[in-house]
């Protein structure tokens, strides 16, 4: 049977990983600085991690959500005491669409109301109202497009006043550096500003760190900048190091109903050990903080080159703007330089999302061959 054809694939084939490298079918290896869009936190194999999900897999891999699971709680805990974000109640499900899915439906549950406002460039996924939220009109189906979206531009606070006083908004849900778009990031006057007109208009704002959280901004949320108080935290992405695993955290205003929302699969048992494992090391290895010493590492030889014309995002969540279309230049550093990078909807932008414990030989390594590359 043939695979449903809907990935444009690079002729790489990876069957084994340790760190931040790849390696194929050839023993050739990879420097991932992409980390499967952002997925690898800790870095691919770490032993922490593969001895969490193996001791829980040979005790038990799965049950439904119906009996008790000490695992979730021991998750909950440690979230809010690594990211701060007290008095939050986390429910777990499987993936950063399913993440936001969620949160969009818990906000309209709250506020009886069903508009969403979102913002162009903004990726949320691809699941029924989460793509409606999402600005590619190629990856929403008409099914999708009954849902009730407004899409409007980053930084206009006064379009967004408009519409929230409309009275029908929801939600207001925004990446605080998008990820897929390519990387921008709206001024702190309009994500405060975001915060006071949502709780002025009875509207929950949705905080989407699928991409951002989990300390890739330096701090464990990029909303952590500014001085804003989320209703709903979308989380993903490095939450498992590549364990399906999602959740959402919920200010204590909003109130849990029996069947309000429900999942098979979400929070079992391996993914807990999977994402406890994540946080302790996180927490073990200071990674935050290895984060903005790389990050600044990394900024510091970009402004030295004269090809890259902008450099965007914080922490290592970053891209690098160039003055032409980056595809040949990301094939050269996969195929020639055994470099993985990301693209974005922005095509002159290269994206890096390495796992958080990258070191700066990693960083020379890239750049002695985006320079070569360059310059050929």
């Amino acid at each position: 049977m043939p695979l449903f054809n809907v990935y444009p694939l690079y002729d790489v084939t990876p069957v084994s990983a340790k760190g931040v490298f790849v390696y194929d079918e050839n023993n050739s290896e990879y420097l991932d600085l992409y980390g499967g869009h952002a997925v690898i936190s800790i870095g691919h194999g770490h032993p922490k991690y593969v001895e969490a999900i193996t001791n829980q897999v040979a005790k038990l891999g799965f049950y439904s959500n119906a009996i008790q699971n000490p695992l979730q709680k021991q998750l909950a805990d440690k979230i809010e005491s690594l990211s701060g974000c007290k008095d939050y109640e986390l429910f777990l499900c499987n993936s950063g669409a399913e993440a936001n899915e969620n949160a969009l439906k818990l906000a309209s549950f709250k506020t009886q109301k069903s508009r969403v406002i979102a913002f162009k460039n903004g990726f949320h996924g691809r699941t029924s109202a989460a793509v409606a939220a999402t600005d590619n009109k190629n990856i929403i189906a008409p099914i999708n497009a009954q849902q009730k979206v407004t899409i409007l531009d980053l930084n206009d606070i006064g379009a967004v006043k408009t519409e929230l006083e409309k009275g029908d908004v929801c939600a207001v849900i925004v990446e605080f550096i998008q990820g897929v778009g390519g990387l921008d990031q709206a001024t702190a006057d309009f994500f405060e500003q975001l915060d006071v007109l949502c709780k002025a208009n009875n509207t929950l704002f949705i905080a989407d760190e699928v991409q951002s959280g989990y300390g890739r901004s330096g701090k464990f949320f990029a909303f952590q900048y500014y001085k804003v108080t989320p209703d709903i935290i979308s989380v993903a992405k490095g939450m498992g190091n590549g364990f399906p695993i999602g959740g959402i955290l919920i200010h204590p205003h909003i109130k849990a109903k029996f069947g309000m929302l429900g999942t098979t699969f979400g929070g079992n048992h391996l993914a807990c050990a999977a994402g406890l494992s994540v946080l302790n090391v996180i927490e073990e290895e200071n990674l935050m903080d290895n984060v903005k010493t790389i990050s600044d590492y990394f900024i510091k030889i970009a402004k030295t080159i004269p090809q890259i014309k902008n450099i965007k995002g914080r922490g290592l969540m970053l891209g690098l703007e160039f003055d032409f279309e980056v595809s040949d230049l990301r094939k050269k550093l996969i195929y020639e330089y055994h470099i993985f990078t990301g693209g974005a909807a922005n095509k002159k932008l290269l994206r890096i999302l390495p796992p958080l414990n990258v070191n700066k030989e990693h960083i020379d390594l890239f750049f002695e061959a985006l320079i070569a590359a360059l310059e050929e």
